[in-house]
């Protein structure tokens, strides 16, 4: 208890130290160049305060349970005893092929993680809303799910075999660049901003754990070269997925037209 306590107490501290500098910039614009009283004081303050405690708990949410999760599952699904059935430390997984479940729980991570994430949810709900029911909130969820779903199980693979994750960024971005110039125009911001609001509070901590315990459980591979980039990954790959959902709806769409015509 006096251990939790004490670290209540510094990362408070800390958060406190963070937000500061938007405090103070807040204040010197009200103050200095709109020229007038803080309106709703209170309100405005007591928003500070939940603004804090919820990071802190966050924070120790973060540093007592999803980043050790994700290096505990990450060191679990490579061990060899789980692999092959033996605990010799000399049998270690050489083939890409072996690390069958860690390709299988990074999909399913990235589904459950993205359709958790609040960002998004309220993204949806924006788009569902502004666009008149056009884009359904569920449908832009699932595409952007299973765009980082896909993504964070490719770059798991890049992490087991250790090749360079520019390859794939650069040919993840070809692919986007192509669908942009065939999309219907409507989508394409979207599509480019779903693609960061998934990278966010729930997303983020859990994937960078699974990389970090990935990369250190494998032979061969740097914590540092090779345990980041899935985040990467993650923003690329959800505006593959929605774009394609936009041009794979469009299609059906003037398929059921012509049906009807004809």
């Amino acid at each position: 208890m006096q251990e939790m306590a004490s670290l209540f107490a510094q990362t408070f501290l800390d958060t406190l130290f963070d937000v500061m500098p938007l405090i103070i910039v807040l204040a010197l614009f009200q103050f200095l160049v709109l020229r007038g009283p803080l309106i709703e004081t209170f309100r405005v303050m007591r928003g500070f305060i939940y603004v804090i405690l919820g990071l802190v708990l966050f924070l120790m949410g973060l540093r007592e349970a999803i980043f050790p999760l994700g290096e505990v599952m990450a060191r679990q699904l490579t061990d060899p005893e789980f692999i092959y059935g033996t605990a010799d430390y000399l049998v270690r997984a050489t083939h890409w092929q072996d690390y069958g479940w860690v390709y299988i729980f990074a999909f399913a991570i990235g589904v459950s993680t993205t359709l958790a994430e609040p960002a998004l949810i309220a993204i949806g709900m924006k788009a569902e809303q502004v666009s008149g029911g056009a884009i359904n909130a569920w449908g832009l969820r699932m595409a952007v799910a299973i765009g980082v779903a896909v993504g964070v199980t490719i770059g798991c693979y890049r992490i087991v075999t250790g090749t360079d994750l520019w390859l794939y960024i650069i040919a993840a971005y070809v692919i986007v660049i192509i669908q942009t110039q065939l999309s219907p125009r409507m989508i394409i911001p979207l599509a480019y901003d779903s693609g960061g609001v998934t990278t966010s509070t729930v997303t983020v901590p859990l994937l960078a754990a699974l990389g970090l315990g990935l990369a250190s459980s494998i032979p061969g591979r740097s914590p540092l070269i090779d345990g980041f980039g899935l985040i990467a990954f993650a923003s690329v790959f959800p505006i593959i997925s929605v774009l394609a959902y936009a041009q794979i709806s469009e299609r059906l769409e003037k398929r059921s037209r012509l049906e009807k015509e004809g």
